[in-house]
């Protein structure tokens, strides 16, 4: 297939775009390249990309694709909450821009990578993808409004998809920290403790990156019928654990010990999901990782890679302190658009399938 992967260098998009060409398809990217200076290792494999932010993609960009992977998103709660405003200008209604531009040209899948926040503070009980939505934050809710409005974009000819990932983990080029099990092994390896700032009661599920990938790949494979319209809850009904429990894991790997802030409390965010619907709508889905296995390879990673504790108080892996770095060095606008924006092509000899050029994107 010709796919358009959106955030093609983040966390997911960096993971995915080398598993997408190892399928054979043919695959071109966008991303604004926020985070083009926080790099953690060297990629497997990279397709041509353009330099643009989502809101500024236009219909003509967009002609010639079987199907758009949307990952581009201010990615987690504590960036949805910088400005809440600007949060859902981009997760929300770029996101409809973007599908209904797509409809328009002909695209066929719009597989939109959503997110298990969205159940928010659902309690104990395992939640399945018909379970009421109660988002706790402007992230959470940015990703419900934009379901809600990509459903209704859905015909005969355009299949919006819903892939609602748990929270991620594991190792990426692109390496995040603000992921709680990619922290949490983080700072057992660098200071030999791990720090809950909540009492960790509260419920997660867990996805590894390259898991959400593979989901991502089953549902381009998946008959129309079996995808059309629909959301499914990306990771498996063994992997739901309490924050404490993921800590209690990492500790035991490392041999190290679990320290709680003093007073700390109940986290709002809770959720326990049914991911039954993917395993059996989706054969093609076969998840291969678990939490334990991540923990390894994360401590794994950070050992080949050099982590180091100035890591956890830099901005490189968090993706709310490189925004704010970006701003106040001036480097970034309070829009989350460059200044000047910067617009470039690169290696667009890896698109032999299609005719384009810096250009015709920048309209000039």
């Amino acid at each position: 297939m010709r796919v358009l992967v959106t955030g093609c260098n983040g966390y997911i998009g960096s993971v995915l775009t080398p598993m997408l060409l190892a399928e054979s398809h043919a695959v071109l990217g966008i991303d604004s390249d926020l985070y083009e200076d926080c790099a953690f290792a060297a990629r497997a494999a990279e397709a041509g990309y353009y330099k643009v932010d989502v809101r500024d993609v236009r219909a003509a960009d967009l002609r010639g694709f079987d199907a758009v992977i949307h990952l581009a998103a201010l990615s987690n709660d504590p960036l949805g909450d910088l400005d809440p405003a600007l949060t859902y200008e981009i997760n929300h209604l770029a996101t409809v821009r973007l599908a209904k531009m797509a409809r328009q040209v002909g695209v066929e899948r719009f597989l939109f990578s959503s997110s298990c926040s969205t159940y928010g503070s659902a309690g104990d009980d395992p939640v399945s993808e018909d379970a009421e939505f109660h988002p706790c934050t402007p992230y959470g809710r940015s990703k419900v409004l934009a379901e809600c409005d990509l459903s209704l974009l859905a015909d005969d000819d355009f299949s919006p998809v819903f892939l609602r990932n748990a929270t991620a983990y594991g190792f990426s080029p692109r390496l995040r920290l603000d992921l709680v099990v990619n922290d949490f092994v983080a700072a057992a390896f660098t200071a030999g403790v791990i720090r809950l700032r909540s009492d960790g009661t509260a419920w997660r599920p867990l996805v590894h990156v390259e898991d959400i990938c593979r989901a991502f790949l089953a549902a381009l494979r998946a008959p129309r019928a079996a995808i059309h319209n629909q959301a499914f809850n990306v990771g498996r009904n063994e992997e739901n654990y309490r924050v404490n429990e993921v800590a209690a894991i990492v500790a035991e790997a490392a041999g190290c010990r679990i320290e709680y802030a003093a007073g700390a409390s109940p986290d709002q965010r809770c959720y326990r999901v049914d991911c039954s619907k993917i395993a059996r709508q989706l054969p093609g889905f076969r998840p291969r990782w678990t939490v334990a296995r991540g923990v390894g390879q994360l401590f794994d990673a950070y050992r080949e890679h050099g982590l180091t504790a100035d890591d956890l108080t830099g901005a490189t892996y968090f993706r709310l302190r490189t925004l704010r770095s970006l701003i106040a060095d001036g480097r970034v606008a309070g829009d989350l658009r460059w200044r000047p924006i910067g617009l470039r092509y690169i290696d667009e000899t890896a698109v032999g399938w299609a005719e384009r050029s810096e250009s015709h994107l920048l309209g000039n």
